[in-house]
């Protein structure tokens, strides 16, 4: 018997991506999102969830995807901070649509000829096959690494003059 994935499947700019369940915390309502002055274009400002100040950032933005106008079901997945490296982050999604378990059958990996800045944050194409698939008119899912995509980011911003990240005082 093949083994299972799990991840928690959400839309974006009309496509399917996922992500491993393990590192979301929570899915919230879309609420209002106070911006910083000065952060990168990605970050799209700080919530305050239930006493914490948590980050969140455009996930079109970061990718690189075309940004689409903003959608009436939008959600946050927040991330655990083990995902970044102790800090409150959340990620904002068109909508979420479900957790599924995937067997690693229907998982494919992106070819090795296949170079973009975007494919390395690329875990697997996950096949969705019968009904579903009819159903959605998408047959393809998108399996994202978002701990590549948060480790990238830290990279990138090192030397930098901040990433427009706050952190929680001690």
């Amino acid at each position: 018997m093949a083994a299972t994935i799990e991840v928690v499947e959400f839309e974006l700019g009309g496509e399917r991506y996922a992500l491993d369940i393990n590192l979301a915390r929570e899915i919230v309502e879309m609420i209002p999102i106070t911006p910083i002055p000065r952060a990168p274009p990605f970050i799209s400002g700080v919530i305050n969830l239930r006493g914490e100040i948590t980050n969140i950032m455009n996930l079109n933005t970061l990718l690189g995807l075309p940004d689409k106008e903003v959608r009436e079901n939008q959600k946050i997945i927040v991330l655990v901070p083990e995902a970044a490296k102790g800090n409150n982050i959340g990620i904002i999604v068109d909508d979420v649509s479900s957790v599924r378990q995937v067997p690693e059958t229907d998982i494919e990996n992106i070819g090795a000829g296949i170079s973009s800045e975007f494919s390395q944050f690329v875990k697997g194409i996950i096949k969705v096959s019968g009904d579903e698939a009819e159903k959605k008119g998408k047959d393809l899912i998108i399996w994202l690494d978002m701990e590549k995509v948060l480790t990238d980011l830290g990279n990138r911003s090192k030397g930098s003059p901040g990433t427009g990240i706050v952190h929680e005082a001690d």
